[in-house]
């Protein structure tokens, strides 16, 4: 009641100074809706950072507490398999990560809102996106040949890490190559081990690039990289 008290008196103030002030009294006023209200949306693109930094594991690890804390739920971390964002009130991070669901692997995907000079974090989705696939034969046919596979599954994140990390055992660079994004994936299954057709673009230092690699995983769970070229297109 004393806030609108407060108010009419603001008004009639205003009004003997002018009607000029009354204009900017009402933007102020909007500006105070604005920054209550849901972030208004931009376009979405790649984020500029790693998904394996140690701020977008900790957005991610938030998703799942927060979407443990409203339904009740145990989810357990595991880790980041892609993200994006978007340059909005702050930034909206898009996630794609895993989660351990009563022993069982299952991805997500979550959006978190972040404004950072407000020390402000908040959860605005988190839905379920599918099991953690695997690859048989049964999951790329019988027929013999590459197909197309999605470029989140654990399978070819795990691949990616590593033709990363082997790339940059080979590298003389002084600077780490960090893995931005997997454009596209391709598998094959033959016999006892799966061999995967990647284009990566990573960052070395403030420089982009993009590799295409082939990757194999023996039936050990084992990853070798066995072709790798700079994708100049």
């Amino acid at each position: 009641m004393k806030l609108n008290k407060l108010s009419v008196v603001f008004c009639v103030v205003v009004l003997l100074l002018g009607s000029g002030d009354i204009s900017v009294l009402c933007e102020e006023e909007e500006l105070i809706k604005m920054t209550t209200a849901k972030p208004l949306l931009g376009g979405v693109h790649d984020c500029r950072g790693s998904r394996n930094s140690v701020e977008i594991e900790s957005l991610a690890r938030f998703a799942v507490q927060e979407h443990n804390k409203h339904e009740n739920t145990l989810l357990e971390f595991a880790r980041v398999l892609k993200v994006k964002e978007q340059v909005v009130a702050g930034k909206l991070y898009h996630l794609t990560l895993e989660a351990i669901d009563a022993g069982k692997k299952k991805i997500y995907e979550a959006k978190v809102w972040v404004k950072p000079w407000m020390n402000f974090k908040e959860l605005q989705e988190f839905k379920h996106a599918g099991d953690v696939p695997s690859f048989t034969s049964s999951d790329l046919g019988v027929k013999r040949g590459w197909r197309e596979v999605p470029t989140h599954d654990p399978t070819v994140q795990d691949a990616a890490d590593h033709a990363v990390k082997t790339i940059q055992q080979r590298s003389n660079s002084l600077f780490p190559y960090e893995l931005l994004d997997i454009l596209k994936a391709k598998a094959e299954v033959i016999e006892n081990f799966v061999k995967l057709d990647l284009l990566l673009k990573v960052k070395r230092g403030i420089k982009e690039e993009k590799f295409k690699v082939e990757v194999h995983r023996n039936i050990e769970g084992n990853y070798y990289l066995n072709q790798m070229e700079q994708d100049l297109t």
